[in-house]
């Protein structure tokens, strides 16, 4: 590698360093995730509101975590029903439950972008979008209609949220509350969007508003529009219960724990407990180790020695020591393949200097033993003399070989 080139791999390795080093340090995105829940700090969440309405109603708020529908079937309970969220959408058992709760005199506060048309069919009320062809950004208007709730400036949220009001309501029964509208360059807002109206059922009420980041931290914390979260929650009343819902929630926490699973189900926990206590009594009385007797197991012996003295044997018995002697050599040559990594195809000059090189014998040695070789694997005869010469030849430059440093 040149210098250049080290340069070059030094100013990458560099800039790459740095690329990680930002990429670590620099803090998480901002979530607008639409949780509303009461734990969540991010921007719409709801834990400043919860704040708010435990230092209002101290002991009379209570949170909720599960559907209306098991909540209701206490007959005694009475107080607000509390729904803030992105969408609430209620089945008509629901519905019902919370319709015939609320005749008795309770009362229902819904803040949400999507109601549901079971909601919206039963108090006989339509919604729609609202947005400017000039404009792709709906940054909403807010303001409340009560001479001593509403302010001159309509309360500006500077991001880009969906903006719904109603189209058709009961105006002989039903009463608007509060207006919305597009931010545009005048920010003025008109009289005919309503945003926040409240429904009379029997005794009680609902109250149905269409922008949930109203009640969000963001919306809280934003100069002073925490007064139009106040004055619109200013009609709920005060000396009854608050029932804060957290099962209609979009950022609800939930714990997936299996363990957590299976001690909620009375049916499973006892099943859950059988088996821990069957593996206790089992430890205790059939833990002991038992000792079992191990049989030897004789490894399988190499007979490959006695096969070939075997052969060896049958050859010599019929004093057939040509094939003997080629038995030899062509074991010599895989050697010299395998041991010595040396082709034998071709016995030339450079052949024998690899050899006696790898050996440690002559180049003189080598030939002369190479020289026996081709003589008795050419001739048609071989006596004993040869065959026992070929043997010793062969043993002595194999020990050279092994001496061989």
């Amino acid at each position: 590698m040149t210098k250049l080139q080290k340069i070059f791999l030094g100013v990458f390795l560099l800039l790459l360093a740095g690329m990680v080093y930002m990429e670590a340090t620099k803090p998480p995105p901002v979530s607008w995730f639409p949780s509303y829940n009461n734990q969540d700090e991010i921007p719409l969440g709801t834990v400043v509101l919860y704040d708010v309405l435990e230092q209002n109603f101290n002991e009379n708020l209570t949170e909720i975590d599960r559907p209306p529908y098991e909540v209701l079937q206490d007959t005694t309970l009475q107080g607000t029903y509390l729904f803030i969220n992105n969408s609430i959408g209620f089945d008509e058992a629901e519905l019902d439950k919370l319709y015939q709760w609320t005749e008795k005199g309770n009362t229902v506060f819904i803040s949400a972008n999507s109601m549901g048309n079971t909601l919206l069919d039963t108090l006989q009320v339509e919604t729609q979008t609202n947005y400017l062809t000039s404009n792709i950004k709906s940054e909403p208007l807010l303001n409340l209609t009560h001479k001593k709730l509403a302010t001159q400036k309509p309360y500006h949220i500077k991001r880009n949220f969906t903006i719904k009001t109603f189209s058709k309501i009961d105006t002989l029964n039903q009463t608007v509350l509060g207006f919305s509208e597009v931010f545009n360059d005048q920010k003025n807002i008109q009289d005919s969007l309503p945003n926040f109206i409240k429904a009379p059922v029997g005794k009680g009420s609902f109250y149905l508003h269409l922008q949930p980041e109203a009640f969000s931290n963001y919306f809280l914390l934003t100069e002073n529009y925490a007064t139009y979260t106040k004055n619109a929650l200013s009609y709920l009343p005060k000396d009854q219960q608050l029932l804060w819902d957290k099962e209609y929630k979009t950022g609800k926490h939930i714990n997936v724990s299996p363990l957590h699973i299976l001690l909620g189900n009375k049916y499973l926990k006892w099943a859950y407990y059988t088996v821990l206590i069957g593996v206790l009594l089992f430890v205790l009385f059939e833990g002991k180790r038992k000792q079992r007797h191990i049989p030897i197991v004789e490894p399988p012996k190499n007979r490959t020695y006695e096969y070939t003295r075997t052969i060896s044997g049958m050859y010599l018995d019929k004093k057939d020591y040509h094939s003997v002697a080629k038995k030899q050599i062509v074991l010599f040559f895989e050697y010299i393949r395998i041991q010595l990594r040396t082709p034998t195809e071709q016995q030339n000059s450079r052949f024998f200097t690899a050899v006696a090189g790898k050996t440690g014998n002559t180049i003189e040695d080598t030939k002369k033993l190479f020289t026996f070789i081709d003589k008795v694997n050419n001739q048609h005869d071989t006596s004993k003399e040869e065959l026992q010469k070929l043997y010793n030849d062969i043993q002595v430059f194999k020990t050279k070989a092994n001496g061989k440093p």
